[in-house]
């Protein structure tokens, strides 16, 4: 399939996805009566409907990676050089961005959040980076794992997957390079301070790695 076809996928649906994680979190803040548990039910569940939809619609053009932790386990698996996780990976990044500013428009936000109006929701606790660690790690092996019998089951495996793991990590889950660092640019519900998306970017690689060296005891 035409690569460029595979990019234009891996933008749209990184973008979706930002739309669907930060649209919700501000529509479900707004709507919860500072209930911060009933915000984080609905943004969790609009994020898992929303990515199960995405998977579905784009894996079959680019694989539906959204997400540069993937992309890099898949060049370590030698299933793309290195020119290809380059641009996937700046695909996604993009899209993330772009997504972000869509969800600004749409909410009547300031478009451009930049300092000194970046995220303010420090999260930068060791906590909450070895969460990260651990949501990134369980995410690789349910995408590395789910489809091995039925390739038709990894959508709603990988959805139910995040939508869990909002719950069951103290981070919720970002789990993702590309969304954290589009989460810095949004002063809402699911941002994310600048210092902190450091320490939760290397966590995520650090995860995948591992889920990478442990999926290989299943192949």
């Amino acid at each position: 399939m035409n690569f460029n076809r595979r990019l234009v996928a891996e933008f749209l649906g990184t973008a979706g996805l930002l739309v669907v994680v930060v649209g919700s979190g501000i529509m479900a803040e707004s709507l919860a009566g500072g209930q911060a548990a009933l915000a984080l039910l609905a943004n969790s569940l609009a994020t898992g409907a929303g990515l199960f939809a995405l998977i579905q619609a784009f894996e079959p053009v680019s694989g539906a990676h959204f997400n540069p932790a993937v992309t890099i386990v898949e060049w370590l698996n030698k299933r793309f050089t290195a020119s290809e996780t380059f641009a996937y990976i700046f695909a996604q990044v993009l899209g993330a961005v772009i997504g972000v500013l869509v969800v600004h428009i749409m909410f009547g936000q300031n478009l451009l959040q930049f300092l000194p109006q970046l995220s303010t929701r420090h999260r930068g606790e060791f906590r909450l980076i070895f969460s990260e660690v651990i949501a990134t790690f369980g995410l690789l092996l349910v995408v590395a794992l789910s489809g091995k019998r039925n390739i038709e089951a990894k959508p709603a495996s990988v959805a139910l997957y995040i939508t869990s793991a909002y719950w069951c990590t103290s981070s919720t889950s970002f789990a993702n390079p590309a969304v954290t660092l589009a989460r810095s640019f949004t002063d809402t519900f699911t941002g994310i301070h600048w210092t902190s998306a450091a320490g939760f970017i290397l966590a995520q690689l650090v995860g995948a790695v591992l889920a990478f060296v442990v999926s290989k005891k299943f192949k």
